[in-house]
């Protein structure tokens, strides 16, 4: 599994975002300190939008901030908001696809390691990826 670049540019955006949690953050300082076009910034602040993760805000003083506290959003669902559910292979959300799939071999192999990914994930909240940047910039200075 390879996660596009607008999950990629999604992920970045989130975790900017709790770094500055409770301000209203500007999509132009996003874009520039994230490296995102910003009318690219801009659709994937709408998916994140939609799934209550991010708030839009508009005009003058507009911006983007967390819809949530980053201690309650998880790396999963904001993967989740971009990519669709995770599933390593088309059998295991929809067993139904493929005539195989109660005698597979490899069908539990596959819903282990997409039960896997997705626990992971699932643990890992933003505040924890912020705590971690923190730890890691204080053992370089």
């Amino acid at each position: 599994m390879k996660i596009n670049r607008a999950t990629d540019y999604g992920v970045r955006l989130m975790v900017y975002l709790a770094a500055c949690e409770g301000r209203v953050v500007p999509r132009a300082e996003i874009a520039s300190a994230m490296e995102i076009p910003p009318e690219f910034l801009a659709k994937i602040a709408q998916h994140l939008a939609k799934a209550g993760l991010l708030e839009i805000r508009q005009g003058r003083a507009g911006g983007y901030r967390l819809k949530r506290p980053s201690q309650e959003i998880t790396l999963l669902e904001v993967v989740e908001a971009l990519e669709g559910e995770i599933a390593l292979n088309l059998c295991v959300g929809h067993p139904e696809s493929c005539r195989f799939s109660p005698t597979c071999k490899v069908h539990l192999v596959w819903e282990a390691a997409t039960e896997g990914l997705r626990d992971l994930l699932g643990n890992i909240y933003l505040a924890n990826l912020i705590e971690k940047k923190a730890k890691s910039d204080e053992e370089v200075g």
